[in-house]
């Protein structure tokens, strides 16, 4: 019987060579030259001094034998059926018993779930590779399957075999996928991979699957169950589920949790049993200070962006990544929400509460490029695994990060999958896809030739396209409601259309051109504005063209290009004048809108990842009235459907300009209408600090108009100037309107009317009445 195994496969298994222990190790039905069928079990345990097979349920043990090798043991078992057995393994002075993971083979991964792994069409391929806590065979444990097709063998490293890759060699599947059920461990083991490609050289990796992460700067995995989570949104899934967010105000409050505040050491966190939370020290800040948790930004962050009427928050990127000045973008663990914040259930709980406050939660996803650190994503089995090898298509020098082989099945599958993940387990509300221009264009900040051209000799990374194109499908087909947004900055044609008609399948675009028009308008002095009416003007002419969203996001205030407020000209009070004309003016132009935070309380430093928003300045009465008009604001956009309903269509859609030739004055004036048509608001705006009495403006309908928001307001910091509630319309045609108001325009201010139904109408009647008895 012992002639079945050759001292070739022993020593595989002792240099961990094997590419299926499970053909050496574990047990195994042979037949005696008697035909007598025996069970010959065999075990390799580094460090050991003497094994025996163990059979609980018998209370038997059988010594085994050390005949190959030292720590190579084997033995006989004569009975019928040999399951669950376990070992008992002396080491020195100390026994401990555990059951044979080569006595599991385990059905979780199945033939077909690799077929569609390999066709790139797995949606969730995260829920068969990783670590997965299950039971098999009525013993409980970690299931675990990497996918690395050229290494020469994979190992498991961990807490729980003293991070000797000898003690848990993985077994190989088609396709390149390694797997290996480890029985008596669970939720919160630390684990990494240890792969050896056909030169020996071994490379510790960190679960490109792996659902939690140890805090850098740590880069070991912890083995999580993401169903110990019980949500409590089930009412906010459903009424997404059924409803179209581009007829919805979106008012995005885009957050950095690392560095919206801070909290002391000195004040340790808590779990939701009570016990304190291991403290992360951010000492680039100040010493003492650390991040706060999830459950402490529920509590802190939620209430604030409520209060400020926003309808999401939009998370800088949160999956796992280990250096704080990338802001997350250099990501490691696609599918770990970072431990720098808290467990995966912490995170879920944040997301949880943010839902019961009438909040949806937008994550930044960055399937562009992905860093170079040992433990993670490159060079992941000895080979370009993940990344192109040619750096010339698959390295983005500027960054020092590598570029994903969108063109390999099972690299696109694991980015698609990845998508799902966060709507599936998380129940995010939308991705905001990072730098999509990089991916799209093969020579993206390359020089002549350091790029290849596609197979038609175009500079269009088509397999990145196809790529874009496949992840929202998948999205949409799964989760529809939900939003998928595009930062792409240049002019690829049908970003946000479906993709059955050739679009990337986006249903919202950052519409990069309307905030480099809008900042260079601003930064002027008002005087020069007259000549750049066209800032103002240009974007509806090219607005219908997709679904945009007007960002001004967190690269607006960064790296010498100061804070919102400080570009701005003027004294103080036209700083504060300006930025409320550029926001109002923003909330009342079609598209969906994201800011970035730090921008409503007027703060005047650039932001700094490094520290916190500067909440000392709402001491101060200027910000204090700069946050209150933020609040307003939102209140306005959400409470007045022509500001959103209506935001993309045919034509002109919702908008329709009334004037937008007064350059001499710097003024615009347009409507926007509902999608009922009969629901509509006047906006007119003044970019200078000159006030207009007597100022005249069309309108379509005869009757009361109310000033429902003037950015100009004393509560907001303005010079109060306005129309006393509101304006009746004249009789004088004017603007191809038949009807006119003349308003008084304040300094730097933006107006909205409303005509009032109601007073209107009482009032034609009354009118009509008097008419009635006069004759």
């Amino acid at each position: 019987m012992t002639a079945t195994i050759s001292p070739d496969q022993i020593e595989r298994i002792v240099w961990n060579q094997h590419h299926d222990p499970f053909e050496v190790l574990g047990p195994h039905l042979l037949e005696t030259e008697e035909g007598k069928k025996v069970w010959v079990v065999r075990a390799y345990q580094p460090n050991a001094e003497a094994v025996w097979v163990v059979l609980p349920e018998q209370r038997q043990e059988y010594p085994m034998q050390a005949t190959h090798h030292p720590h190579f043991f084997e033995c006989t078992v004569d009975i019928p059926e040999l399951a669950n057995y376990q070992l008992r393994i002396k080491e020195g002075e100390h026994d401990r018993v555990i059951y044979d993971p080569y006595a599991f083979r385990s059905p979780w991964l199945t033939d077909f779930d690799i077929h569609l792994f390999a066709e790139g069409n797995h949606h969730r391929i995260y829920e068969k590779l990783g670590a997965h806590p299950t039971e098999l065979n009525g013993v409980k444990g970690v299931y675990f399957a990497v996918w690395a097709p050229n290494a020469r063998n994979v190992s498991i490293l961990g807490d729980f075999n003293y991070w000797d890759g000898r003690k848990h060699q993985m077994s190989k599947r088609v396709n390149g996928v390694w797997e290996l059920f480890i029985p008596g461990i669970g939720a919160g083991e630390h684990y990494k991979y240890e792969v050896k490609n056909w030169e020996g050289h071994i490379y510790e990796k960190s679960d490109p699957y792996g659902f939690y992460q140890e805090p850098r700067p740590k880069t070991a995995s912890i083995v999580a169950d993401l169903s110990a989570y019980t949500w409590s949104d089930d009412d906010w899934m459903e009424i997404r589920r059924h409803t179209d967010p581009l007829t919805q105000p979106i008012s995005v409050y885009e957050c950095h949790l690392g560095s919206w505040l801070h909290a002391s050491s000195s004040e340790p966190a808590k779990r939701p049993d009570g016990t304190e939370e291991p403290v992360v020290i951010v000492s680039e800040l100040k010493p003492g200070a650390r991040f706060l948790t999830y459950r402490e930004l529920a509590e802190k962050l939620i209430p604030y962006v409520k209060e400020l009427g926003y309808t999401h928050i939009e998370l800088l990127p949160i999956a796992e990544h280990p250096f704080d000045g990338s802001w997350g973008y250099q990501v490691t663990g696609y599918y770990a929400p970072t431990s720098r914040f808290g467990s995966p259930q912490d995170f879920m709980y944040f997301v949880d509460q943010c839902h019961q406050n009438g909040i949806g939660v937008l994550v930044d996803w960055v399937p562009g490029h992905f860093p170079k650190d040992g433990h993670g994503l490159a060079f992941f089995d000895g080979t370009h695994l993940y990344e192109h090898a040619d750096p010339r298509i698959g390295e983005h020098k500027e960054w020092g990060t590598l570029v994903f082989n969108y063109g390999r099945n099972e690299v696109r599958n694991f980015l698609v999958a990845n998508a799902l993940f966060w709507f599936d387990k998380y129940h995010i509300d939308g991705i905001r896809v990072d730098a999509v221009a990089s991916m799209i264009y093969r020579d993206y900040l390359r020089k002549d030739g350091e790029w290849i051209a596609n197979q038609y000799g175009g500079r269009e990374h088509i397999e990145a396209a196809d790529f874009l194109r496949q992840t929202n499908h998948v999205i949409f087909s799964y989760f529809p409601g939900v939003l998928s947004i595009a930062e792409e900055s240049t002019d690829w044609p049908m970003v946000s259309w479906p993709t059955y008609v050739g679009g990337l399948g986006f249903n919202l675009k950052w519409n990069m051109g309307w905030m480099h028009d809008m900042l260079d308008y601003f930064h002027m002095d008002p005087w020069f504005r007259q000549f750049h009416q066209n800032n103002i003007t240009f974007s509806m002419m090219y607005h219908h063209s997709e679904n945009f969203m007007l960002a001004l996001s967190h690269d607006e205030i960064v790296h010498g290009k100061s804070a919102m407020i400080g570009k701005m000209p003027g004294d103080e009070w036209q700083k504060f004048a300006n930025v409320r004309a550029l926001f109002t003016y923003m909330f009342c132009h079609p598209g969906k809108k994201t800011m970035f935070m730090s921008m409503e309380l007027g703060q005047w430093n650039e932001w700094n990842v490094w520290g916190d928003l500067e909440w000392h300045l709402l001491q101060y009465t200027p910000h204090q009235q700069t946050k209150y008009f933020f609040s307003q604001l939102n209140r306005l956009y959400r409470s007045e459907p022509a500001l959103y309903t209506w935001d993309f269509g045919g034509g002109q859609g919702g908008f329709e300009w009334i004037d937008c030739s007064d350059n001499r004055h710097s003024v615009v004036s347009f409507i926007r209408w509902a999608k009922n048509h009969e629901d509509f608001a006047i906006v007119v705006c003044n970019f200078t600090p000159q006030p207009h009495s007597h100022y005249r403006v069309g309108v379509p309908f005869k009757g009361f108009y109310t000033e429902i928001f003037n950015s100009d307001a004393r509560d907001f910091g303005g010079s109060n100037m306005g129309n006393l509630g509101g304006k009746w319309t004249d009789d004088w045609a004017y603007q191809n309107r038949p009807y006119s108001l003349d308003i008084c325009l304040p300094p730097l201010g933006v107006l909205v009317f409303k005509m009032d139904q109601v007073k209107t109408k009482t009032a034609l009647e009354s009118a009509e009445e008097g008419l009635s008895d006069e004759e």
